[in-house]
């Protein structure tokens, strides 16, 4: 599992950050997260370490240019070297699904 800030870290817009993102599987679905709302598939959420809940991400994928605008609502992801994982919503707009992870940059909106 991936060390934890004790506290958030909010960031101005424009705050960026460049690494692996991955997704969550479907079996997430209706769980609760570390926000307290039930995740949802189809909704265009992420799990970032320090970013405060409600902390609105442009995504872009590296790879192929395609990006989301994600909204923080849990904690994660628990792998050392992944920097964001996205709902299965986001990842399909983002060309990620299937793929396990791509190389992405993050900006605070």
């Amino acid at each position: 599992m991936g060390q934890y800030p004790e506290a958030t870290r909010a960031r101005e817009a424009g705050y960026s950050e460049e690494g692996m993102i991955s997704y969550y599987a479907e079996k997430f679905q209706g769980r609760r997260t570390a926000s307290g709302q039930r995740f949802d598939k189809n909704a265009m959420t992420a799990a970032h370490r320090s970013l405060p809940f409600g902390t609105k991400i442009e995504v872009t994928n590296l790879d192929n240019g395609k990006s989301v605008i994600v909204v923080v609502n849990d904690r994660g992801p628990y792998s050392r070297d992944r920097i964001l994982d996205v709902s299965p919503a986001a990842a399909r707009k983002l060309g990620l699904l299937g793929k396990g992870t791509i190389k992405a940059s993050l900006v605070v909106q």
